[in-house]
């Protein structure tokens, strides 16, 4: 293999970030998925190349150094020119990309993925397809440190600088509670608040979402559990431990429980997300917007229109943008 110290490379500038984000060799290392020893080495070669110490990799966390500082801010631009360049020579024939690195919301993996690659595999033949699914927050952040491509996941609010968010659906928060536990034409929130809230966990930007407009409508519910598993969450519910606050798609990735439960709208203000997709401004071109148009027609066979089926009172709840 040949030996690439002396030089400086494109793979050792995208670990010099990584690291110098991160703070550390382990973080920068589980990030890059790469091993903590490649990325001390690919370390020492860059800064044998540039013949100055970049990071002082004895601190805790690793600080740069004088130089580190100066060649932060141009490392940046030399990733981002690099990137321009792949996706333009990619983009003047879209069959020749090469690698796509999509990240998917968890909510979305089992039902939509497959169609989307597919569709899209059978005419990128000789593209790579790297996939990631996760939370929406560790989506944003992936993106936002240049470990994948294009996301489609929840809002996190105003969008950074710099991307480009094409909007899919929208989807509002309804209550669960145990099958024949509430009378509909009774006061719902009075007879909620005698059963204990089963919480989505904090953990979590939904979940906070979730807390944070609770704490706005001035209402304080007893809970015990607070669960980061919607199968675990509706199973408890559907056993009669209590009630919770999710959203459509939730209630289609468990909707095995849906026999156990009943479902309605918020019996206060109303609360909702949109999943979108988002990528960086103008680096795959007209890419991201196609590849937002291929997924609405998927949102609607696989989860729009049998959500509507399996839960009557998501009518108006969720909707395609």
């Amino acid at each position: 293999m040949a030996d690439n110290t002396g030089r400086i490379t494109l793979w050792g500038v995208e670990v010099f970030i990584a690291t110098a984000e991160e703070r550390s060799i382990t973080a920068a290392a589980r990030r890059l998925g790469a091993s903590p020893s490649a990325v001390s080495q690919q370390l020492t070669n860059l800064e044998g190349a540039m013949g100055v110490t970049l990071l002082q990799r004895n601190a805790r966390p690793i600080l740069l150094t004088p130089a580190g500082e100066i060649f932060r801010r141009r490392a940046q631009n030399i990733m981002n020119e690099a990137e321009q360049v792949r996706a333009e020579l990619a983009m003047s024939d879209m069959r020749g990309l090469t690698r796509f690195r999509l990240g998917m919301i968890e909510d979305l993996a089992a039902d939509v993925t497959p169609q989307l690659l597919t569709q899209m595999a059978d005419e990128l033949t000789t593209c790579q397809f790297l996939l990631e699914t996760g939370a929406s927050h560790f989506l944003h952040d992936q993106l936002d440190a240049r470990a994948l491509d294009v996301i489609v996941a929840a809002e996190m609010g105003e969008a950074l600088s710099g991307m480009e968010v094409h909007p899919l659906m929208e989807e509002g928060f309804v209550v669960a509670a145990p099958k024949g536990a509430v009378d509909r034409k009774g006061d719902v929130l009075r007879q909620l608040k005698r059963l204990p809230l089963i919480q989505y966990t904090s953990r979590h930007h939904m979940g906070r979402q979730i807390a944070s407009h609770l704490s706005r409508q001035n209402l304080r519910l007893s809970h015990r559990f607070e669960l980061d598993s919607y199968h675990a969450i509706l199973a408890m519910v559907g056993q009669g431990a209590g009630w919770t606050i999710l959203t459509p798609l939730a209630l289609m990735r468990a909707r095995r429980f849906a026999p156990k439960i009943d479902v309605m709208q918020l019996p206060f203000e109303p609360l909702s997300r949109r999943i979108s997709l988002t990528a960086r401004e103008g680096i795959l071109k007209d890419m991201p917007g196609g590849v937002a148009d291929k997924l609405r027609p998927i949102l609607r066979q696989t989860i729009i229109d049998p959500a509507l089926e399996a839960f009557p009172d998501t009518k108006g709840v969720i909707s395609l943008l």
